[in-house]
Order: C-alpha cells, then structure tokens, then sequence
C-alpha cells in the first residue's frame, strides 16, 4: 500500500513432467527466472500482436474496459502464460478476495473505496482517499486483507485435504504465501499499515529486512515496494511530530495490544500454512 498425495491419472494418460516449483526457490539462479520470464511472456505478446494492441489501448478508456472484470480477465490470460489457465483463475480469485477484504473494512470506516483493479505480474490495487481516521482504522483495514484472503485459502485446502490434487495444493500454498509475504511490517504493504497502530518505528526494522531479502532474491515487486515503502515512510517520519500526526498514532494501549494478537497469530498460521502445503511441483498439465 501478500502460502500430499494426487490422484494417480488413468494408466493410459502420461504422466504430468515434473518441472521447477512454482514457488521461490532457496538457490539464487532462480530468480532470474522469476524476473525475466513474465517480462519476456509481455515483450512476446507485444512484438505478436503490437499493432492490434495499439488499437485496443487508444479504444479501452472510450469503451470504459479497464473494470474490475476486464484486469481480471487480463490478468488471468497474463498468468495462463506461465502456469496454466487453472492455477491463474484460481490465483486471480484469491487476489479478489484478499482485495475486497480492504474495501469492504474501507467502507466500514465510512471510506470511500474503488474495486480493485488487477495488474499482472503485480498482484491487484484498490484507491481510497485516506486509510480511516487514525492509526487504528489503517491497521483495521490493513489486516482485512490478509484476515479474509487466508479465509478464501482455506477453500482450496480444504479441496486438497479431501482429493489431494495438486492444483489445488499450490492454490493454497500460493494463497498463504501471498497474505504472508502483505504481513511484512512494510509501508504500504498490510503488516506495514498494523504498525501504524503498534509502532511505525518497526516500518525501519521492517525496511532493513526488505533490502536484504531483495539482496539475496531480487524480484521487482520487491524493488517496488521498496521504492514506494521508502518514500512513504520517509514522508511519514518528517512529519511525525506535527499535531496531527500524534493524533492520528494517539490510540488506547487495548487497541495496540488487539492489534499485535491479530498480527502475530495471523503470521504464525501462514507461516504453518506456507510450510504445509509447500508444493516442489509444476501443474501446467495436472
């Protein structure tokens, strides 16, 4: 501002290829994977079909396209590239799900909220004129997020459990992993938004950490949010001591001590969720 056993196929189907994992890896010469193949997906689609996509962008605002169904369909046909048309309605689902937990925690704080919006390769976004009216209200909303994406994974977990198919064990895998990695305590991430009601000096902690997570797995979401993390808290920490900022931390200790339960129960059981359904598989043809 996001982690068993299958059904054996028929004996006259082949057996699906295993290939690299799906999610990230622990050696560092996965990362250049992970970066340059969504952007070679796009530099291919753009080379195929450029003049046709000139069109289509020049006529996309007139016919209002860009709702929240159109980037969702996008997005899906972004993420089909890589994974598979299953995984990515899948993926994209919780996603929507994740984001509608923050409209609908906006609009509960009196908000005014847009639907979300998808960009592929970077998740989802949703607009809104402020985050609430004190450090409470932002932390509420934040953590809406990861409280209702996590309850939408339990779907494809429980799905897993009961047919132990795979698909549907990344789903759930992927769907920890994403509302864990939003709990990071990293403006504008959602643990980065709790922080504001428990102690925006972690946002540092939390950015120092970051830096060397980047280090050690580059990835450009996390160069995003570091660009964008750093601007905000910097915006935030020069204007700490002016009245209206000590107001908006101003909240009752009880608040601050609910707050760190949710946070730190909500992370410890994605973390268990993540390690549990950890998937050392592709599932294009699953």
């Amino acid at each position: 501002m996001e982690y068993a056993p299958h059904p054996t196929p028929p004996a006259s189907e082949p057996q699906p290829q295993r290939s690299e994992p799906i999610h990230p890896g622990s050696g560092r010469g996965d990362w250049l994977k992970k970066l340059w193949g969504p952007i070679a997906a796009a530099a291919l689609l753009l080379v195929k079909f450029g003049a046709k996509l000139k069109v289509v962008l020049l006529l996309l605002p007139k016919v209002k396209l860009f709702t929240t169904s159109a980037t969702m369909l996008v997005s899906i046909g972004a993420y089909a590239l890589i994974w598979g048309w299953k995984f990515a309605v899948g993926f994209v689902l919780l996603l929507l799900v994740h984001e509608l937990g923050h409209v609908f925690q906006l609009r509960r704080e009196g908000v005014e909220a847009s639907a979300p919006m998808f960009i592929p390769f970077l998740g989802a976004v949703i607009s809104a004129k402020s985050m609430g009216d004190d450090a409470a209200a932002e932390a509420r909303v934040g953590l809406a997020g990861p409280i209702l994406g996590s309850v939408a994974t339990l779907i494809p977990l429980g799905i897993w459990l009961a047919t132990g198919s795979e698909l549907f064990q990344a789903l759930a895998y992927i769907g920890f992993l994403i509302n864990l990695f939003n709990l990071l305590p990293v403006l504008p991430l959602d643990g980065g938004r709790a922080m504001a009601a428990l102690s925006p000096w972690v946002w540092f902690v939390g950015f120092a950490g970051l830096i060397a997570m980047t280090f050690f797995f580059p990835n450009p979401i996390l160069l995003l949010v570091i660009l964008f993390g750093g601007l905000e808290s910097w915006r935030r920490f020069k204007a700490r001591k002016t009245p209206e900022s000590q107001a908006y931390h101003a909240i009752p200790g009880r608040t601050r001590a609910l707050v760190a339960i949710v946070y730190l129960g909500l992370a410890a059981l994605l973390a268990v969720g993540v390690f549990e359904t950890f998937l050392e598989k592709d599932f294009d043809d699953v």
